[in-house]
């Protein structure tokens, strides 16, 4: 098993306030197995131990992503989540999390990945286990290494045949991720040459939300990663860049997905 690094990806991008990782918890990224390679993004661990008394609300924004948790009493698969997801930390505990490859997870579930969107499926479902059993083999883990053994041994009890498809919507939401100029979808269209129409078929089928919350996502992130770095970035021409007509349009959308107004979150991930 090796471990990714967040400079290897793309940092901590989703996290709200990414400072508080190595701080208040500890996040972790590995890679997959070769086999599971072609439908497996990366696992992800996070594990914390605070004092008596003391909690911490981690808010995380959402992905283009179906993600398999491992969480004591609340395993399950997530479709596509369209908001903000908070999760409070106490005591101590650890979670295991399998991100799949976007547009991987069609060959699993058999049917439209946007009949899943904003819901959660028992492991059960999905997969042939006892949903009790699957949970305790995994979080019972001694380590880190056996945590990712024993969700990988699961994974590869029901994978499916590769689906070509899968390259191209990889490729198309890269070149989102990776192309800040893409804000609109037509421009995503003419990119990857292919009809708004096929693209909206396309997203519906493998990725479980439309072209255009992909599209204002990744650049809302874009916006969310640059803030948390301290960036004194005028906040006009920002938006505009984003593919805004106004400035407060982009307000208004920043805080409900971040859960705070670009300066204030600003301000906040330069606190100590």
């Amino acid at each position: 098993m090796q471990k990714r690094e967040a400079d290897m990806t793309h940092s901590y991008k989703g996290v709200v306030n990414p400072a508080a990782v190595g701080k208040v918890f500890r996040l972790e990224r590995f890679t997959p197995a070769p086999d599971l390679a072609p439908f497996v993004e990366h696992f992800w661990l996070v594990a914390w131990t605070l004092p008596d008394g003391v909690t911490h609300v981690q808010r995380t924004l959402p992905s283009p992503c179906i993600h398999l948790v491992f969480d004591a009493g609340r395993t399950a698969v997530f479709g596509v989540m369209t908001g903000a997801f908070e999760y409070t930390l106490k005591n101590s505990g650890r979670v295991l999390g399998v991100r799949f490859r976007p547009g991987a997870f069609r060959g699993f579930l058999g049917r439209p990945v946007q009949s899943i969107t904003d819901r959660e499926l028992k492991l059960s479902q999905l997969f042939e286990c006892d949903d009790q059993a699957a949970e305790h083999a995994v979080l019972s883990a001694p380590d880190d290494a056996a945590m990712v053994a024993a969700a990988s041994a699961l994974l590869r009890g029901a994978l499916p045949s590769p689906d070509p498809a899968t390259e191209r919507v990889a490729a198309i939401l890269q070149a989102i991720q990776q192309q800040p100029e893409i804000t609109q979808v037509g421009q995503l269209a003419e990119h990857v040459d292919l009809s708004v129409r096929r693209l909206q078929i396309l997203f519906k089928e493998y990725v479980g939300a439309t072209p255009k919350w992909v599209i204002r996502r990744n650049r809302l992130l874009d916006a969310a990663e640059r803030l948390a770095g301290g960036a004194e970035v005028d906040l006009a021409t920002l938006a505009q860049t984003l593919g805004y007509y106004d400035q407060s349009h982009f307000t208004t959308d920043f805080e409900r997905l971040v859960g705070k107004p670009p300066a204030d979150y600003r301000r906040s991930c330069r606190q100590p």
